[in-house]
């Protein structure tokens, strides 16, 4: 059996909230900020910590708009982004194989 190697993990994405973050918005055109926070049970300030975190390494884009006077900010996953994912995916399937 073979040593896995983890160092070929995205550090980027190999955090529990990141990791969850980019599997949401892998599955969906857009986000929106209360949606993400809801859906994996985080606070709001861990959220924007971990978001970004994301966007400056250019994993996400974020889109900031008023609806009704409110500030909405909304969140979707970049080509870039889509590409790390896959890697990293690809990466545990060739680390549970070995």
């Amino acid at each position: 059996m073979k040593d896995f190697d983890y160092q070929q993990l995205d550090e980027i994405i190999h955090s529990r909230i990141r990791l969850a973050i980019m599997t949401l918005l892998v599955s969906v055109e857009q986000a929106e900020f209360t949606f993400i926070r809801d859906k994996i049970n985080t606070t709001d300030g861990n959220l924007s910590v971990h978001m970004r975190k994301l966007e400056e390494s250019g994993y996400i884009k974020t889109q900031k708009r008023f609806v009704d006077r409110k500030p909405m900010t909304s969140f979707s996953i970049t080509r870039k982004g889509h590409g790390a994912f896959e890697k990293y995916i690809e990466q545990l399937e060739k680390m549970i194989k070995e």
